[in-house]
């Protein structure tokens, strides 16, 4: 006993299971006490009733939670330019050019910014009489006011910039550990073999970076389907359901309206979909793994 007191595996655990803890109370036991609730009619301000399947069957006839999917489908096609400029930038950032250090720095500053500040300078950018259409109409771009986040036509494809805007970042440091893991004398035997920077980085670097691609894909494409931060203070959904994504409308059900059995066959079901979206980058990157070299 006393030996395994000292081992590095009891300094293991004694580190991991608080987070383990947290994780148990705050998301796993959420998760499975969701299924039975789900079957229910529970609001708290009324009694429960069991109900079968009626709430799943609900969900497939409600038109605002069908937008809402589609709506969320719509943001996971931010999914593919957040890795593909990610990935650039972690290449540019990973050379040596004078003052990249400073450029690291201010590119991470959106990251650790609270997403409710970052969506308040937006709001504040983009809403009426914004300083972007100030200064659009300035440099002749455009001859009146556009309405970023009020047309129904605009308001979607906004929140899906400014998703991208904050994530850029975070994404980019996950490839730079990965770019300044790939040995360097790979690089060196190809230049010795008269390989231009563009094969180095097809044949080499892309290739190396194939398990950073399918995590950042597959915790982008989570992120995208569970979106709610931006949404929810710049627009709340709206105009009409414009940007009713699915988080929010289940934060609508199960938390403005107490409609918490419903609220949670919602969420099982978009976990679902989440799982079957992951299982698809999946099979896109069967050779992707934790550590191919």
């Amino acid at each position: 006993m006393i030996k395994w007191l000292r081992s590095e595996s009891f300094t293991a655990w004694a580190f991991m299971t608080p987070g383990l803890l947290l994780l148990a109370v705050f998301v796993f036991w959420p998760i499975i006490y969701s299924i039975p609730l789900a079957l229910t009619d529970y609001s708290v301000i009324s009694d429960t009733h069991y109900v079968g399947l009626d709430n799943f069957e609900a969900a497939f006839k409600d038109r605002n939670f069908l937008i809402s999917i589609w709506n969320s489908l719509v943001y996971v096609l931010i999914v593919p330019f957040l890795q593909i400029f990610s990935i650039l930038m972690a290449v540019l950032v990973n050379s040596r050019i004078p003052g990249i250090k400073i450029f690291r720095t201010t590119y991470y500053i959106p990251v650790v910014t609270s997403m409710v500040a970052v969506a308040l300078i937006w709001s504040w950018l983009l809403g009426n009489n914004s300083v972007v259409n100030y200064l659009l109409m300035q440099a002749g771009l455009i001859s009146k006011d556009i309405h970023w986040l009020s047309d129904s036509s605009l308001a979607l494809y906004v929140l899906m910039f400014i998703t991208m805007w904050k994530g850029l970042g975070y994404y980019m440091m996950l490839y730079l550990a990965g770019l300044q893991n790939i040995p360097q004398d790979l690089y060196e035997a190809a230049r010795v073999d008269g390989a231009s920077r563009w094969r180095l980085i097809v044949h080499i670097t892309l290739p190396l970076l194939r398990p950073y691609v399918l995590f950042c894909t597959l915790i982008s494409l989570m992120a995208a389907i569970r979106v709610f931060d931006e949404v929810y203070v710049l627009t709340k959904g709206g105009p009409g359901t414009a940007t009713l994504t699915s988080s929010l409308y289940i934060f609508q059900k199960g938390m403005e309206q107490f409609n918490f059995g419903y609220a949670s066959a919602l969420g099982l079901i978009v976990g679902v979909v989440i799982a079957v979206l992951s299982i698809i980058v999946f099979r896109f990157n069967r050779k992707g793994g934790i550590n191919p070299y």
